[in-house]
């Protein structure tokens, strides 16, 4: 007499399995539960590549802006008076051009691999895992400092808007360090791109404002415009630490290149990145040479930096509040790149690398929330951070923007020997030369930001660490 009949499904057992068939099923029920959590993981995987694959040239422009034209810009009127009218212009469009040139560099090397995911990536084809290493921490350290260096300067804008020297400074940094930590949460640059339109705003009219206010304090000062004393030439008693951190302040303005692989690697289109950086590039050495030299020219030589400090004290709180969104917005995208980087680096084959779960969501919180509180704890810890992040930049941009797109070109992109055709030659001449460049500033940059600092604790003008003093921040 034969077993009854029981529709059987996966999940049941007929009710006279022998041991062997009831180990069988189990088994099948296994595989079948790891092939849907694997299916369920491929799709997660699948549903993030689409998610960080919608980045267009508009955008990356957008991104490439935030990451470059902040509250910066408004120093190259210092610039100008330590190196005159005529070599400050020269220096700004000079450098662009070259800044536009090696980012074209930069993205050909993505052209060619398109593996490579960050700045770290394309070092290691020339230098192996060494170059990984080395260019991971040189990445890493330097944007964590330009967060900090953000935190101080909405420090300033806080202090300088809010006038009240009652009120602690730390207060300040911790609402500018929770304003940069909220900021840097969208995990994508194609989402992050809609706020850099409000960045783009935000320093325009920051920079109008300032333009119009000196100039109309300029134009009724005793003698008008033609009494302000500026000059086309340095002047005579500067010193040589002195003009070269005003042109590495040049340089520093231009260092877009340093995360231009991260926004790349979200292009649905990479070949379109030359759009975005001849974009950027001419929008730089316009805004940079005009601000520079218009604000220059209504100051004189006396032009704090940033500029909006020169401004009379109710326009000054006027524009630091509208130049607000550029500071954190601007400051955020360097915690966000960051975080890219760690998340890809520690989940490379894992869906959590994309932050579509809520595991993905948890631990990006937390990385972003980290980040943002070791760029704080280093800002207000060390008393000389901004001229520490002068020495960091020195070391690091002069890499990132001059001599490693230069040696890609070497190592990566040229066709053949170096004097194999006229086109070779012509190349390799104007390589060397940003080569030679980059270690200028490299070996000048730095010796210039040690000397400040010592000039500085020389003459006891050095702050102290988590201070709640005001003064300390006012302009």
């Amino acid at each position: 007499m034969s077993a009854p009949a029981f529709p059987r499904t996966h999940s049941q057992s007929p009710p006279y399995d022998s041991g062997e068939e009831k180990e069988k099923n189990q088994k099948d029920d296994e595989e079948l539960g790891t092939n849907g959590a694997l299916s369920r993981r491929r799709a997660s995987i699948a549903e993030g590549q689409i998610k960080h694959n919608k980045l267009g040239w508009k955008r990356l422009t957008v991104c490439l802006i935030v990451e470059a034209i902040a509250l910066g810009s408004l120093s190259m009127p210092s610039a100008f008076a330590s190196l005159g009218m005529v070599a400050g212009v020269i220096v700004t469009v000079g450098v662009g051009l070259v800044a536009i040139y090696t980012s074209w560099l930069v993205g050909q090397v993505r052209l060619k691999h398109p593996h490579v995911q960050h700045y770290a990536d394309a070092v290691a084809l020339m230098w192996g895992r060494f170059g990984y290493e080395l260019t991971s921490v040189m990445f890493v350290l330097f944007l964590v400092l330009i967060t900090g260096s953000h935190v101080l300067t909405g420090t300033i804008a806080w202090v300088r808007i809010v006038d009240k020297t009652s009120v602690c400074a730390l207060a300040w940094g911790v609402i500018s360090a929770i304003l940069l930590y909220c900021l840097a949460l969208p995990p994508t640059f194609h989402e992050f791109a809609i706020l850099g339109y409000i960045d783009f705003v935000s320093i325009i009219v920051a920079i109008l404002v300032t333009m119009v206010a000196t100039g109309v304090a300029a134009s009724q000062s005793t003698g008008g415009l033609a009494a302000v004393p500026w000059s086309a030439w340095p002047p005579s008693d500067i010193s040589f630490t002195k003009a070269f951190l005003s042109t590495t302040n040049v340089v520093f303005a231009y260092s877009f290149a340093v995360c231009q692989y991260s926004f790349m690697s979200e292009m649905h289109t990479p070949p379109e990145y030359v759009k975005s950086i001849w974009a950027l590039g001419i929008m730089e050495i316009f805004i940079y040479t005009l601000t520079g030299a218009i604000i220059y020219a209504f100051v004189g030589s006396d032009v704090d930096s940033p500029a909006i400090l020169s401004a009379p004290t109710l326009v000054s709180r006027v524009a630091f509040g509208l130049a607000l969104p550029v500071i954190f917005i601007s400051g955020s995208i360097n915690t966000t790149v960051v975080g890219k980087y760690i998340m890809g680096r520690v989940f490379p084959d894992s869906e959590l690398r994309y932050v579509n779960t809520k595991k993905g969501w948890i631990i990006w919180l937390a990385l972003i929330a980290v980040l943002t509180l070791i760029a704080w704890v280093i800002a207000e810890a060390i008393p000389f951070f901004n001229d520490l992040l002068g020495i960091i930049s020195s070391l690091f941009i002069s890499g990132f923007t001059f001599y490693f797109p230069a040696l890609f070109w070497f190592a990566i992109l040229k066709e053949g020997k170096w004097n194999a055709t006229r086109k070779n030659i012509a190349l390799s001449i104007i390589n060397a030369l940003v080569v030679c460049c980059g270690l200028v500033v490299l070996v000048c940059g730095t010796y210039a930001s040690i000397k400040d600092i010592l000039d500085k604790y020389a003459k006891g003008s050095v702050g102290g660490s988590f201070t709640c003093s005001s003064s300390s921040y006012e302009g």
